[in-house]
């Protein structure tokens, strides 16, 4: 017994232990989490799930830390566990899952995710984005396969992103060992902090060995994403909050990231000053120069941000000075993470996004800078460049067609890598829209139409006429929209709006005009000639609707325009109900017609009529016959025949 009784109470001890141990290993985790040490976290999490402990918080965070390590792939399997133990989640989790989901190719559960994550988000841009591009993946897939990629021959077992030119040589961010004594790590990813390093690219596209860049700009921390000014002696650069030999944080005890401007005085890149826009409470990172260079674009979380980072922009005057930064609002920021600007000698901006439609992680996407750039649509480049992992920090020498990203992608030497591309075909911002210009009666062709084009605020953009064969063709830009007007003599001017969202959509946009004079005779229809609508009787009923006073009120101009002109009035039902009823109905129709139109002026004299309930149907749909509601609304109808008009 005692023996037993001994046996009980190590059991009890054992398990009280692993238990006391789970507890501390959780909440071991749940500092380093909170501190950014994803790696550590990681490790701690995993132990402890593996032993089937469940738990939500647990479940999200490791999902979390992979997701915010940018590793997807590996995130999908803790957000899975999350969503089966846990389902009812906030509706940020359905939106990293979605990404997370398509990081191995499952699309058709991403947008379920997204779906949902939209109804119980629906005023986020990310959710309406998705809702406004369900054909998304097709639009990408238009503008894949424009690039030829590959490794670019620079990396190293460690983190190496963010290039920039500098002339005929290349400046990116490394994580590579340095081969100092000591080396400084970031609990992030256990890598070591970046500096950057330069390298030259050779004629046939080759580039050298890379090199530290000036120890003036490298300090004991992160040094990354620097942007050069064409004449090479101005510099700015990303660093973490550091200068004078002292690392700043802010009221979290964060360090974080600011901007800093370096000159090159007598072939030294010296006088390094920070920006003055940075703050000590949120992040300033990776800059990019305008093409006159007199505006400098940003990532940012400071206030006023729409979601995780934003980008920004501000002014740089003559006297050095800098203007306020200026939210590039929500045509670009959604609220999600853009960052990493970059802007072409053409003027169109790419950045990294992962709160537009995407493949997985950030995509790189590309917006026409205009004077407004609201009036553009923001696209996706499309793969090879974009993968369903992250791929960031695109430039583009715009003369070469040639230039660099950084992606994590599967295949590639260390946690991010250089890759270099050359574009075979340049993006379409514009797509040609066509159609013919047809007479709304007779359908013939009107040659000589002159067709055109207006902004949205009405403003003339382009005049075209229509050839011998009635077509036209404008091109429009891509998710602007735009108003389409046709004019002829003798008809009455149409106008349509168009906004085509993606290169996908039809571009056929016929013109029918209607005659502005149209001829009449004994036997026409006033009812066609007037475009009087065939219904103005609710079902079964024969009293006029209030709405069709309108549409008489045509009968009665032309009639006191005509004084001998007399009408017949006949009245026409559908084949529902019986004969017999539907010959009752289409009688006090008529009578009721007739009625108005006396009470409105019209002589007696010159108006008969009767109804002719369903013995004169337009279409098949007879008693027995299944038919729509609108084959049946053709049935129902009044018409206006002109008898005499002397």
């Amino acid at each position: 017994m005692k023996i037993k009784n001994i046996k009980y109470s190590l059991l009890l001890s054992i398990l009280f232990f692993q238990g006391y141990s789970q507890k501390g290993s959780i909440e071991k985790a749940e500092r380093q989490y909170d501190n950014y040490a994803y790696v550590d976290a990681i490790t701690t999490y995993e132990k402890v799930a593996n032993k089937g402990y469940k738990d939500e918080k647990m479940f999200q965070q490791l999902g979390n830390a992979y997701y915010f390590k940018a590793e997807l792939p590996k995130a999908v399997k803790w957000y899975d566990e999350l969503f089966e133990q846990y389902p009812a989640q906030k509706p940020e989790y359905y939106y990293r899952y979605s990404q997370a989901l398509k990081s191995v190719g499952n699309y058709a559960k991403a947008d379920k995710m997204l779906e949902q994550f939209n109804a119980k988000n629906g005023n986020d841009s990310r959710g309406v984005l998705f809702k406004n591009n369900k054909n998304y993946l097709e639009e990408i897939k238009a503008n894949s396969g424009r690039f030829s990629v590959s490794n670019a021959g620079i990396n190293s077992p460690f983190s190496d992103y963010g290039s920039s030119f500098l002339g005929d040589k290349l400046v990116f961010a490394s994580a590579r060992d340095t081969g100092g004594v000591t080396k400084k790590v970031f609990k992030w990813n256990n890598q070591a902090f970046t500096n950057l390093y330069c390298a030259e690219v050779k004629p046939n596209g080759e580039i050298g060995k890379p090199e530290r860049f000036v120890r003036k700009i490298n300090s004991r921390f992160n040094e990354s994403s620097a942007v050069f000014t064409q004449d090479k002696k101005t510099m700015y650069f990303t660093r973490n909050n550091f200068i004078g030999g002292k690392k700043g944080k802010d009221t979290n005890n964060k360090t974080l990231l600011k901007l800093y401007k370096a000159t090159l005085i007598n072939g030294v890149w010296d006088d390094v000053i920070e920006l003055p826009f940075n703050s000590n409470e949120y992040s300033v990172a990776h800059p990019a120069l305008s093409v006159d260079e007199n505006v400098l674009y940003f990532a940012s979380d400071m206030p006023g941000t729409l979601g995780q980072s934003d980008l920004f922009k501000v002014d740089i005057k003559a006297d050095g000075t800098y203007g306020a930064p200026v939210n590039l609002g929500s045509q670009i920021n959604t609220e999600g993470r853009e960052t990493f600007p970059f802007i072409s000698d053409e003027n169109e901006l790419y950045f990294s996004s992962d709160g537009h439609p995407g493949l997985g992680g950030l995509d790189v996407f590309v917006i026409r800078m205009e004077e407004n750039i609201t009036y553009n649509k923001v696209l996706n480049v499309g793969s090879s460049v974009n993968s369903n992992q992250d791929d960031f920090a695109f430039i583009i020498n715009s003369d070469t067609r040639k230039g660099y990203f950084t992606s994590n992608r599967e295949g590639g030497k260390g946690f991010d890598d250089i890759y270099k591309f050359t574009e075979l075909t340049k993006l379409k911002y514009e797509q040609t829209i066509t159609g013919v210009v047809t007479d709304l009666e007779s359908g013939s062709i009107l040659p000589g139409a002159k067709v055109s084009l207006y902004d949205e605020n009405f403003k003339p953009i382009k005049e075209v006429v229509a050839d011998e064969k009635g077509q036209y063709s404008l091109p429009l830009a891509i998710g602007r929209t735009y108003y389409i007007r046709g004019d002829k003599e003798n008809y009455l001017t149409k106008e349509v709006a168009v906004n085509l969202r993606s290169f996908s959509e039809s571009t056929d946009y016929p013109i029918v005009l209607e005659k502005f004079i149209k001829p009449i005779a004994v036997g026409t229809d006033l009812a066609k000639t007037l475009d009087i609508p065939i219904v103005y009787f609710d079902l079964d009923k024969s009293d006029i609707r209030k709405d069709a006073a309108f549409e008489l009120a045509k009968v009665i101009v032309v009639m006191q325009q005509f004084p001998e002109m007399k009408i017949d009035v006949r009245s026409h039902t559908d084949s529902r109900q019986s004969a017999e009823y539907n010959q009752k109905l289409s009688d006090k129709r008529a009578k009721a017609t007739i009625a108005w139109l006396v009470k409105n002026g019209i002589d007696s004299t010159r108006l008969i009529g009767k109804g002719y309930g369903e013995s004169e149907l337009v279409n098949q749909c007879a008693d027995g016959v299944k038919c729509s509601e609108k084959e049946h609304q053709a049935n129902r109808r009044s018409e206006f025949i002109i008898v005499s008009m002397k």
